[in-house]
């Protein structure tokens, strides 16, 4: 037959697993640290900054790989910022134990932390004349925990905010009995002339239980004694086609709050 028509098949490209390759034996290009120094923080990619965290992978995935796949599982850095440490360790993925878990988990509240804290430089003293105003304050503190928090807001005579919000209790208010003199303690010290009692609620919908409600005025009764006034307790859930992101005790008069916000 005739050289000249022979039909040859194009060589297929020759692919490389190195999800197993050990990080140190890869080129500098493809470790998280190296790229991290070299192309800046901005340039890398999500998993490359996990895998800096995570420092490690197993013997039969290298931490690049590790990083990706708890990306994968968590659906993304999003979400993956929203989690929890219990939630971190029921994800089950094998190289990511205990350690890591609390690491991640510590670097992840830091960075909770670090947002509100910009955000409340950059907007104090914040003005609170409506409950969406305490909302936006309020929500990049608010979101995503696993437990109900309650915290107080304290108001000068201008309803701008005193410091930051306070947390009381972290559970369920009414599991975790605490004395007014203690609630307001803060508010008495800052000779605050208001404050604002803010809670989430866990599950996302913000429809306050009977228990809310009766907490509220009970604590509305003790805070008038001390002569302080409270505003208005706002709870606070998520967003959703349905329902509204938070809710306001006064704007949906289940309790009297009597003083009027000017």
């Amino acid at each position: 037959m005739d050289q000249q028509h022979l039909k040859t098949e194009p060589e297929a490209p020759v692919t490389y697993d190195i999800s197993a390759v050990p990080i140190k034996e890869l080129p500098e290009s493809l470790r998280p640290r190296e790229e991290f120094e070299a192309r800046g923080a901005g340039a890398v990619s999500d998993d490359t900054l996990l895998a800096i965290i995570l420092r490690s992978g197993t013997p039969q995935k290298n931490v690049h790989t590790l990083a990706r796949e708890i990306l994968i599982k968590c659906g993304g850095l999003e979400q993956l910022s929203k989690m929890s440490l219990e939630e971190l360790r029921c994800l089950e993925i094998k190289g990511f134990g205990k350690v890591k878990t609390l690491e991640l988990a510590s670097a992840l509240e830091i960075g909770r932390r670090t947002s509100m804290m910009v955000s409340s430089v950059k907007e104090e003293p914040t003005s609170i004349r409506q409950p969406n105003s305490v909302y936006r304050f309020m929500a990049p503190l608010a979101h995503n925990l696993s437990q109900e928090v309650f915290w107080v807001i304290m108001l000068n005579i201008k309803n701008r905010v005193i410091g930051k919000p306070v947390e009381v209790t972290r559970g369920l208010l009414n599991s975790s009995p605490v004395h007014p003199r203690e609630m307001f303690r803060d508010a008495v010290r800052h000779s605050a002339a208001a404050v604002i009692l803010v809670h989430n609620h866990p599950s996302g919908d913000p429809t306050p239980s009977n228990e809310d409600v009766a907490i509220t005025r009970r604590l509305i009764e003790a805070a008038r004694i001390m002569g302080i006034s409270i505003l208005d307790h706002i709870i606070i859930g998520s967003p959703s086609l349905d329902r509204d992101a938070y809710l306001s005790m006064r704007e949906r008069k289940l309790v009297n709050f009597e003083t009027i916000i000017e």
